[in-house]
């Protein structure tokens, strides 16, 4: 069974992106001065008007995307490629 084009679509998307580890730092909580932003292994990338529960997202979407895809394919391959 092919999957459906979404899955490949997200699966680009992730690999443009910037590489990971992206981990979250909100000022207050991670650190005590200047501003909250998300640490990548390239540009910090900082939010505006975003939540704390919002940046944790963004950050952990890096990883968790491509975690996410890499059990879908592992999943469609255990099933032999089968529709439910």
């Amino acid at each position: 069974m092919k999957l459906p084009d979404w899955i490949e679509e997200a699966e680009n998307r992730a690999n443009s992106a910037t590489a990971g580890p992206w981990v979250s730092f909100v000022e207050g909580r991670d650190h005590q001065s200047g501003s909250s932003f998300i640490r990548t292994s390239g540009e910090d990338i900082e939010l505006c008007g975003a939540t704390v529960e919002d940046q944790d997202f963004i950050a952990h979407a890096r990883h968790d995307v491509v975690a996410l895809i890499r059990e879908i394919r592992r999943l469609n391959l255990l099933l032999g490629g089968r529709k439910e």
